[in-house]
C-alpha cells in the first residue's frame, strides 16, 4: 500500500491540484495532510482518497476547516492524527509544537511520524520510527510531496514541477 503525504498547502489551489495529479499517477490509497491547509478549497482536491488532515499554526479558522473536511467525507484529526494502515502505526502533526513532536517520536509507538511546518523535505530513522517531512506545496523551492510504501517503508519525494 502506498500513501501520499502532503503539507503546507497554505490555500495554494494550483499546487494542491498538481499534487493530486501526482498522487493519482502513483495510485496512492490514502493521503495524509500535515497541516497549514489554509482554506476549505484545498480539501476538495483530495476527496478521491481517504484523506486525513491535521491543523497547523496558520489554520486560524479551525471550525471552518473542520466543517469542510467533514462535509467532504474526509477525516479531521484536529492538531494530532493517529491511524493504522496495513499494520503500520502512523502519527502526524504539524510540528510547530516542538515538545509534542519530540515526544511523539521518542515514544517509539509509531512506525511512521509525518510532520510539516519547516517547508523542508526530509526523512530519517529514529530508532524504529521513520520520521518524514514531505516538503511544502507553498513557499518552498522546490514544491514537494512524499509517497510512502507501507510494506517496505520506503519514501519517494516528488517535485511538483521538475523545472524548479
Amino acid at each position: 500500500m502506498q500513501i501520499g503525504v502532503i503539507s503546507d498547502t497554505h490555500s495554494n489551489l494550483d499546487n494542491a491540484s498538481r499534487a493530486a495529479e501526482i498522487l493519482r499517477e502513483h495510485q496512492v490509497e490514502a493521503v495524509i495532510h500535515c497541516g497549514d491547509i489554509g482554506s476549505p478549497i484545498i480539501v476538495h482536491e483530495f476527496t478521491e482518497w481517504p484523506t486525513h488532515f491535521v491543523f497547523g499554526n496558520v489554520d486560524h479558522d479551525e471550525a471552518l476547516l473542520r466543517h469542510a473536511i467533514r462535509d467532504a467525507g474526509l477525516t479531521c484529526h484536529d492538531r494530532f492524527g493517529e491511524i493504522e494502515l496495513q499494520g503500520r502505526k502512523i502519527a502526524f502533526l504539524h510540528s510547530d509544537n516542538r515538545t509534542k513532536f519530540d515526544k511523539t517520536i521518542a515514544s517509539g509507538k509509531y512506525d511512521l511520524v509525518c510532520y510539516g511546518h519547516t517547508h523542508h523535505a526530509e526523512s530519517h530513522m529514529e530508532g524504529n520510527t521513520l520520521v518524514l517531512n514531505p516538503g511544502a506545496l507553498h513557499r518552498a523551492n522546490p514544491h514537494q510531496l512524499a509517497i510512502v510504501d507501507l510494506e517496505t517503508m520506503s519514501v519517494q519525494h516528488h517535485v511538483l514541477y521538475p523545472e524548479e
